[in-house]
């Protein structure tokens, strides 16, 4: 195959992932926004285990969700926390616990912990001054929320490619 086919392939598999991120969020909606969200399309931002284009994916995904479902704010800090998930989920792609990606589904969870729980709606949407305690107790609910979506349904995503010839051709052929 030559580069220009691979680079084609790679920028349509970009553009699904987004797409499929957007649906998921918007058809999830209820699940997808506020403080105690089981967003259920964080499970992609394990995806960047299978290449660097899912990097790219999964944030513009989220901010085109953020952007077309949430705040202004949401979309400057929410996306933030998932590229730099996607980020540091691309550098632990080849680690693994029992065969499992679980190192890899732990960078959404606490990017999304600090930037979005204890950071944004603390500061942002909270009824009263912030405080460590509300941080804290925002950390945890977002927290609670990713570990469902990436280290439950991501982690599972990911077994599921990996252990299927066919899935796994589509997201990691070259």
């Amino acid at each position: 195959m030559n580069m220009k086919n691979l680079s084609v392939r790679r920028l349509v598999r970009c553009a699904v992932i987004a797409a499929v991120y957007v649906v998921v969020c918007l058809v999830l909606a209820p699940f997808s926004y506020g403080a105690v969200q089981v967003r259920v399309a964080e499970a992609l931002c394990l995806l960047p285990v299978f290449g660097a284009e899912y990097i790219v994916g999964v944030t513009l995904g989220c901010f085109l969700a953020n952007l077309l479902g949430s705040t202004v704010v949401d979309v400057v800090f929410g996306t933030l926390a998932t590229l730099l998930a996607c980020l540091v989920t691309y550098k632990l792609r080849d680690v693994r616990v029992k065969g499992l990606a679980i190192p890899a589904s732990l960078p959404p969870v606490v990017f999304n912990m600090i930037i979005v729980g204890a950071f944004e709606i603390t500061f942002f949407f909270s009824d009263g001054a912030p405080t460590a305690m509300l941080a804290v107790f925002n950390a945890v609910t977002v927290g609670i929320g990713e570990l469902i979506s990436c280290t439950i349904l991501g982690v599972a995503l990911v077994k599921l490619i990996e252990s299927n010839a066919g899935m796994n051709k589509i997201f990691t052929e070259e």
